[in-house]
């Protein structure tokens, strides 16, 4: 009897020193195209895996109409049920408005703040250089997708279009898993 006792007090110590669940995201692919490309092309889009616990996100868009002054940008994010369906977000802003003044839109800053330290899209338009996403970690994406807006487990795809002058110019497709 002494023996289970010791069992059930080391059980419930177990359970109380694990207090928390921990999950984790990571980049699954990336998939960058451009509808136009006499308007853009992308130079890198790829996932860098430098260690089993890094890594990271790179794209840089080179834009060949420059400057650009009316851009709106297409966010939806989807969950993989049975196939890739909405799930929370589907938005539409302007961004050089929404450049203008981040907090008016909670949505799109949210989304938004993932970039910020990682691009040189951190000014309002016009834009007349090429466009870089650089080094996102998925630690990060980590970060906001588990402490500041936690999301349930699952497959994920943010897909954004890039629209210039009312025409769809660019598609990026990030793909993760948060488990």
């Amino acid at each position: 009897m002494s023996a289970n006792i010791k069992r059930f007090f080391l059980l419930i110590t177990f359970l109380l020193l694990v207090n928390e669940i921990v999950t984790k995201f990571e980049f699954t692919n990336i998939k960058c195209t451009s509808l136009d490309t006499e308007f853009d092309d992308f130079e890198h889009c790829y996932l860098k895996s430098v260690n089993r616990t890094y890594k990271y996100m790179y794209i840089k868009v080179n834009l060949f109409q420059t400057p650009v002054t009316k851009v709106k940008v297409n966010l939806s994010l989807k969950k993989r049920f049975s196939g890739y369906k909405p799930f929370l977000y589907n938005v539409t802003v302007d961004a050089c408005k929404f450049l203008e003044n981040p907090t008016a839109n909670k949505i799109v800053n949210y989304f938004y703040g993932f970039l910020t330290t990682h691009t040189n899209i951190n000014h309002t338009c016009p834009f007349d250089t090429d466009l870089i996403f650089d080094k996102i970690s998925s630690e990060f994406i980590n970060h906001r997708f588990t402490n500041i807006l936690p999301f349930p487990e699952g497959d994920y795809l943010l897909e954004s279009n890039w629209i210039a002058y009312d025409k769809n110019r660019a598609v990026i497709k990030i793909f993760g898993t948060l488990s």
